[in-house]
């Protein structure tokens, strides 16, 4: 028995399972919307199923993908992958069980997200292999993501409509921008082996401007999102908060000084993914 609980916890340290902060809320957040409040407790579940069931796929993907750099990166060779703790082959598995569950969720949830999951893996592969041909795989990685409120909000209601379209715009850039931020650590290492983002291509400096651009338009998105939807006060009280979390993110990353850069990408940005959650809810509840 401890043996199988070990082998799990492998597994969600490969995914990161813990990075699903980023995704989920976005995820229900779209989903209260498109519900105009609580949507019912099949579509929560088969929502939560999917996401967890696609991101699993994803990152288990990437890992497979990437194991080769992850083995030259000193940062990420102690991986389980690079390291032989788990077998290709486990890994594969691993990852297809994952994609196969999502699929599944779609065909639970409504006819269109079963016909357009092909399309959301096609995504997730790309994004894979992406970061070896253009510094703009940020927004690829922020595209896969937008899929969490847009997805959710086709499985409540069982159509694509444009409005829904703002918040996934929001996510791209918010991704984007973090994701940005994130790449700073491994500036030397693309260089040197031939892998591209915006700080390996335009440096600290402007790589630190580009994410605060990119989190502004976030930042607006998320606004006219409120206008559009018609969202009351507790969505505006949300805004605040987020907008405060922004600064204080970006005030965390400094040229000179990156020794704040997990703080400002795995605290801040998940408290800001929870937070729109969170005052969205409470604006329809309440």
């Amino acid at each position: 028995m401890n043996s199988i609980i070990e082998k799990i916890i492998l597994y969600l340290k490969m995914i990161k399972f813990s990075h699903s902060i980023f995704a989920l809320p976005f995820a229900f957040t779209g989903a209260i919307i498109a519900a105009s409040g609580i949507p019912s407790p099949g579509q929560i579940f088969w929502i939560t199923i999917a996401m967890v069931g696609a991101r699993s796929g994803a990152m288990g993907l990437n890992r497979i993908i990437d194991r080769k750099i992850d083995r030259a990166n000193p940062r990420t060779r102690n991986r389980e992958l690079p390291t032989g703790i788990i077998k290709l082959s486990e890994a594969v598995l691993f990852t297809a069980v994952s994609f196969a569950v999502f699929v599944f969720a779609a065909y639970m949830l409504n006819p269109l997200c079963l016909k357009l999951s092909p399309v959301a893996l096609c995504v997730l592969f790309i994004y894979s292999y992406i970061k070896r041909f253009t510094w703009a795989s940020h927004f690829v990685l922020g595209l896969s993501l937008s899929a969490a409120p847009v997805g959710a909000w086709i499985a409540v209601r069982g159509t694509f409509d444009l409005e829904i379209i703002s918040i996934g715009i929001a996510v791209v850039f918010w991704l984007a921008g973090f994701d940005t931020l994130y790449a700073l650590q491994d500036i030397e290492f693309d260089k040197s082996h031939g892998l591209y983002s915006i700080p390996e291509r335009f440096g600290i400096k402007k790589a630190l401007i580009s994410a605060r651009i990119f989190h502004v338009i976030a930042f607006l998105m998320l606004v006219s999102s409120g206008f559009l939807f018609n969202l009351g006060v507790f969505y505006w009280l949300g805004m605040m908060v987020v907008g405060g979390l922004f600064i204080y993110e970006h005030s965390l990353v400094k040229e000179n000084d990156l020794s704040r850069l997990d703080m400002a990408f795995f605290n801040m940005n998940g408290y800001i993914s929870i937070a729109v959650f969170i005052f969205t809810l409470l604006d329809y509840v309440l």
